[in-house]
């Protein structure tokens, strides 16, 4: 915890400094929802061909998925959605005049939830 996705468009794999995204996406996460440093965790998806609207040209996508333990309440989920929307404004850089569409979302993991850590 926390679980972080982060599905990017392809055509941002030069535009998009993804480490120091997920350092200062981790130090939020630690700050604004009172994680533990060492388990927050961020995965990377690039993904092909996005399309918005009629449109298969000029858009680049990010979407930025954090599930993290229940309890926190909706302004701590709300604040840190604005964090990572920032961030992403500061470290995505959508090359030839392409669009830049960027979300987020923060959800709480379900109950079901566990986890394992082993050699």
């Amino acid at each position: 915890m926390p679980q972080i996705t982060v599905d990017y468009s392809d055509n941002l794999a030069d535009g998009f400094d993804r480490p120091a995204f997920a350092r200062d996406l981790h130090s939020a996460v630690v700050d604004i929802a009172a994680a533990k440093p060492p388990a927050c965790k961020t995965r990377f998806r690039r993904t092909e061909d996005p399309v918005v609207g009629p449109d298969s040209e000029g858009h680049a996508l990010v979407h930025v998925h954090i599930a993290l333990l229940a309890g926190r309440p909706d302004e701590t989920k709300a604040r840190l959605t604005e964090t990572v929307l920032d961030l992403l404004r500061r470290y995505v850089k959508p090359a030839g005049g392409q669009r830049l569409h960027a979300s987020a979302e923060i959800r709480d993991l379900d109950p079901s939830y566990r986890k394992y850590e082993g050699e």
